[in-house]
Formats: C-alpha cells, sequence, structure tokens
C-alpha cells in the first residue's frame, strides 16, 4: 500500500495533486505565476476548494497570463467577480490584476520570476523530513523574508503563512512528510 502525507486523504482530486504536483519544482514563470495567484485565493479556505476551482482560473484569467491580466479592465474583473467557477472575493480577484503588474515588474527587474523568488532558498529545494503532518510549520524565517519583500513590491495576497503555501507548492519546499513515498523522490 502506498504511503502518502495524511492531508491529501482518499479525494482523486488531492491524491493526484499531492503525487504529480506538490513539492514538484516549478521552474517557468507562468506555473509560478499561476501558483501565486491560486495561493492567494486559497487564503482562508480550504486548497481543495481551490483545486476544484483550478480549471475555472485558467479559463477565466487567460492561462495565467500574467501581461493579459495586467491590462484587465475593472469591468472585466467585475464579470469574472460573479462567475461561480472561481472564489467570488473582491479583494483577491482584483488582486490579481495587482499581482500581474508587480510579476511583470519583478520579472523585468530579474530577467524572470523564477531567478527572483528562488534566489530564497539559494536555487536549491529545501527538503525537510517531518514525521507528521502536525510538525510541518505554517511558515518559516525564508517566507517571512519572502513575504516582506514581495509585499515592497506591490504583491498582495502575500502573507507568510501564503507564502510558505507557495514554497511548498512550488517545490522550493519538499514537505512530504518522511513515511510518503514522495518524500525521498528525485528533484
Amino acid at each position: 500500500m502506498v504511503q502518502r502525507c495524511d492531508w491529501c486523504g482518499t479525494d482523486p482530486v488531492y491524491v493526484d495533486y499531492h503525487d504529480h504536483e506538490w513539492g514538484v519544482p516549478v521552474w517557468d514563470d507562468r506555473g509560478l505565476f499561476e501558483l501565486l495567484i491560486l495561493e492567494g485565493a486559497q487564503a482562508g479556505l480550504a486548497w481543495i476548494t481551490v483545486l476544484r476551482k483550478r480549471e475555472g482560473y485558467r479559463e477565466l484569467f487567460d492561462g495565467f497570463d500574467a501581461d493579459a491580466i495586467a491590462h484587465y479592465s475593472d469591468n472585466k474583473l467585475e464579470r469574472i467577480l460573479v462567475e461561480p467557477r472561481i472564489i467570488r472575493n473582491r479583494l483577491k480577484v482584483f488582486g490579481a490584476r495587482q499581482n500581474a503588474r508587480a510579476f511583470l515588474e519583478t520579472q523585468a527587474q530579474f530577467g524572470d520570476f523564477r531567478s527572483y523568488v528562488w534566489q530564497f532558498v539559494d536555487g536549491t529545494p529545501i527538503v525537510n523530513a517531518w514525521l507528521s503532518v502536525e510538525d510541518t510549520p505554517t511558515s518559516t524565517p525564508i517566507s517571512v523574508l519572502l513575504s516582506k519583500d514581495m509585499k515592497r513590491r506591490g504583491f498582495t495576497f502575500v502573507g507568510p503563512t501564503i507564502m510558505y503555501a507557495f514554497m511548498q507548492a512550488s517545490g522550493m519546499v519538499n514537505d512530504h512528510i518522511a513515511s510518503c513515498f514522495c518524500s525521498q523522490r528525485e528533484r
């Protein structure tokens, strides 16, 4: 029997995400931007809620094209806001445009977003070996540092806990528990 992290349970959407995405390094900017928007949308909610609406986000937010989103009008964001395919929170929906603009500015400064964000872990995933999900932190000094820097750059919904979740989702951190089959997979 395959051993997994307890948090994913048996829901097929969660299991697939756990087995194939969570903790796997994301090196492309569009993928990192997608995770940034989705992690911000998750604030205060269960991650499974976001995963179930992920395709709606992809459709409504132009496949997470930061350049397109940066140019969305208020009217377009209002139309998106009433869509049941996403989490309908005004601050989060309008925050996607703000984050797209900050993302593009950060890309321009660093050449790409990847170079910016991965510098916080020296370009190498942090591999932990927690014995249980309860041992896993919700934030770390690095996520606090990343959060502060991103806020300074104009990003929103990037608190230390959200940024730690982003780091886990993007593979900057491997927090699969030690007994999970994913904890030892090749990075």
